[in-house]
């Protein structure tokens, strides 16, 4: 399939290039004029403008949304929207507040235009590893776009298939990698749920690993204290240990290059998706104990930083190449 990709930075020119790995037609487009000239070099078509990209796209043009959530996206969106014919489809595959996703879709049927949100995860991995993906908006839009998809998803892999799943009775598409979750709005619902608990799985381990540290503290008893080492703990939990995960995979490398983690301050930023889902979770009065505190414990980090906090900025770093905040 043939598609516009806006928005060139880590997670969309990864995405561009696996898709044109797989033999999908990509014109790439971004204020960053470096980035579309490396995106050519690897195959794909440069567009100047919203409307040399609208020339070049195909009909009916796919749009794919690539860029910070919020204003950004709205401002992309809308002028897409201005010069769109009617059957075009607009793809917002980034970290988008579902509300708004609901807002956008209904605005874009009244001009004829299809709206799909993509919740998206696999971060700068996700060209060799598939990206997970969580989608939202009209059933037959979503079974068009199917094949860009199926391409960008991860598949099967190695993964035993789950107990107890029948192949015939579920949606095969889960086990590759990929669902439709609903209407428009429940692939990013989806998604910052799945963020929600990601803060939560993050703050345990960081806690996890601050406490085996401070074991060595002059505080306590002398015939108390360990000095751990938290490199190979971190390698022995990997294999075979029931909190084994792709987290702690990332928490093993970084402290395989570092155990003292200097390269961070553990100052922890957050995309908005963990306080959106508090907020949802306020909405339908359930309770989110773990949710709330982990989100809290990164407004805390960028007042007093810990050991843990510094194994918080180490996975974010690691699985989706995100930086501290400035202190």
């Amino acid at each position: 399939m043939k598609m516009v990709m806006i928005g060139l930075g880590r997670m969309g020119g990864n995405m561009a290039r696996r898709l044109m790995d797989h033999g999908h037609e990509i014109v790439a487009f971004d204020r960053d004029a470096d980035a579309v000239a490396k995106l050519v070099e690897a195959g794909a078509e440069a567009a100047t403008s919203l409307d040399d990209a609208r020339a070049k796209a195909g009909t009916p043009a796919i749009w794919w949304v690539m860029v910070p959530a919020g204003e950004i996206t709205d401002g992309v969106i809308d002028s897409i929207c201005e010069g769109a014919s009617e059957g075009e489809i607009v793809i917002d595959g980034g970290n988008t507040f579902y509300k708004d996703d609901i807002r956008r879709a209904k605005a874009l049927a009244e001009k004829g235009v299809h709206y799909v949100d993509v919740g998206t995860s696999g971060g700068v991995w996700g060209r060799e590893r598939g990206y997970c993906m969580m989608i939202g908006g009209p059933e037959d839009i979503v079974k068009q776009l199917d094949p860009i998809f199926a391409t960008l998803a991860p598949g099967m892999g190695s993964i035993d298939r789950t107990a107890g799943r029948t192949e015939g009775d579920t949606d095969p598409r889960a086990e590759n990698g990929y669902i439709h979750a609903g209407p428009a709005g429940a692939g990013h619902f989806v998604k910052m749920v799945h963020n929600g608990i990601e803060y939560g799985l993050m703050q345990a381990y960081a806690e996890g690993f601050d406490v085996l540290k401070g074991k060595a503290s002059d505080k306590l008893p002398e015939d108390q204290r360990y000095d751990l080492n938290l490199t190979d703990i971190a390698e022995v939990w990997r294999r075979g240990s029931v909190i084994s995960s792709w987290l702690l995979d990332l928490t093993a490398i970084a402290l395989a290059k570092d155990e003292k983690l200097e390269g961070f301050s553990g100052s922890v930023a957050d995309s908005g998706e963990g306080q959106w889902t508090i907020d949802a979770a306020m909405e339908e009065k359930v309770p989110a104990n773990v949710l709330t505190a982990s989100l809290f414990a990164r407004y805390r980090s960028r007042v007093e930083h810990t050991y843990g906090d510094k194994v918080l900025s180490a996975m974010r770093f690691g699985f989706g190449g995100h930086v501290e905040m400035p202190q």
